[in-house]
């Protein structure tokens, strides 16, 4: 049972990592100085939680996951190319932010379809709620700054 737990937590640093990158990405693309502040915020965030997975990983006397995903990886060039053909346009690298904070949802809900022992169950589901509370966050900025 630990390894299938190692295997979870592991995903669910791998989605933080890309997170904390992708984040990044946003803070560096956008000249927007509140959602340049608040991408940065996101991205400490991430950290703080892939921090906290590997710490627990460790705890459980696995290897801890030190990078993203090549999913992430491909998903962060995709940022890059896009922001840079549609001008750094904020509603852009909001739309990318908002399928990231998607993606990690999905990581998140079926880590909670795992059995989990409680102490880790009691972290992965307050990591869960701060992603849904990011994930509302970022759609409502996007649509705010969509077209009208």
């Amino acid at each position: 049972m630990a390894t299938d737990v190692i295997a979870v937590l592991n995903d669910l640093t791998e989605a933080s990592k890309d997170g904390e990158r992708e984040y990044h990405k946003a803070a560096e693309a956008t000249l927007d100085r509140q959602l340049k502040l608040l991408f940065s915020s996101r991205a400490n965030d991430c950290t703080r939680a892939a921090r906290e997975l590997q710490d627990l990983v460790r705890g459980l006397g696995g290897k801890p996951e030190n990078h993203g995903s090549m999913s992430g990886a491909l998903h962060r060039g995709w940022l890059g190319m896009k922001t840079l053909v549609s001008g750094r346009s904020d509603e852009a690298i909001l739309a990318e932010c908002e399928r990231g904070e998607d993606s990690a949802e999905q990581h998140y809900r079926m880590a909670l379809g795992a059995d989990l022992p409680a102490d880790v169950r009691q972290v992965v589901e307050r990591q869960y709620r701060s992603v849904r509370e990011n994930q509302e966050r970022i759609r409502a900025l996007h649509s705010q700054h969509m077209p009208h």
